[in-house]
């Protein structure tokens, strides 16, 4: 049986980034997306909620390349709010040596957010313990939120009935539109595959995007997803409208 949570207490919410990984299409080092931990984790510490930070294997996070508001390419050159916690040591250090999902109870907390960036398409897309660790957040009622390339996970997390936790759901995740951008900035194709192209063979979802790179978040009932880096802390101020401060 699910404990009850207290609606007196603070909230709590768990916020799940990708561990370090190997790109295999670019040979990259690959790891989470800065803005889609910090903006989120910015919005909800303002909104007073308790924020822990995990990784399905634990250890320390590595965050990808181009996501890095001081690399060379100027890429995140504009994400301040990034900056200001990578250079923080208070801050920084948060993402060192963080605990692995199966040391996390699920009613500690009320809600999960997934980070996504390059490595959850190599590290988490077939993580069966990951994607078991979100159906049962979700089976117990609690709310899912997840950005960008971090919805991969929703191709082929299932819940305890068999079925697909998208089915008759409206989701949304990186869009064709911008994995085409991407590739076409670096010179070479980037990802393994396509979340918009997989989710178009899935039946029974809909999955929709929104203009390409703009903030765009949507909710439907307990699932919250975002597009792209742009749209974390979109996804996280709906998180706070469900949970209410």
């Amino acid at each position: 049986m699910t404990a009850a949570i207290d609606v007196h207490a603070k909230r709590r919410i768990l916020m799940i980034a990708a561990d370090p990984g190997v790109s295999p299409t670019t040979g990259w080092p690959v790891g989470f997306w800065w803005a889609e931990l910090t903006h989120p984790w910015w919005v909800f510490t303002e909104a007073g909620y308790a924020v822990d930070i995990v990784s399905p294997k634990g250890g320390d996070l590595q965050a990808d390349g181009y996501s890095d508001p001081e690399d060379a390419s100027g890429y995140s050159a504009h994400d301040l709010i990034s900056l200001g916690f990578k250079t923080s040591p208070s801050h920084a250090a948060l993402l060192k040596g963080v605990r692995a999902i199966a040391d996390v109870a699920i009613d500690d907390y009320d809600a999960i957010f997934v980070a996504g960036g390059q490595s959850p398409m190599v590290t988490m897309i077939d993580d069966e313990a990951l994607h078991a660790f979100v159906a049962r957040v979700f089976e117990a009622g609690r709310i899912v939120a997840i950005v960008c390339h971090g919805t991969c996970i929703l191709l082929k997390t299932r819940l305890s009935n068999g079925d697909l936790l998208v089915r008759g759901k409206t989701w949304t995740g990186f869009a064709n539109s911008e994995e085409a951008f991407a590739d076409s900035f670096v010179g070479s194709r980037i990802q393994p595959f396509w979340i918009e192209e997989e989710a178009g063979t899935i039946p029974d979802t809909n999955f929709i995007v929104s203009g390409m790179f703009k903030p765009f978040a949507v909710r439907d009932g307990n699932l919250i997803t975002g597009q792209q880096q742009y749209s974390g802390a979109a996804a996280a101020e709906l998180l706070v409208a469900a949970l209410g401060r």
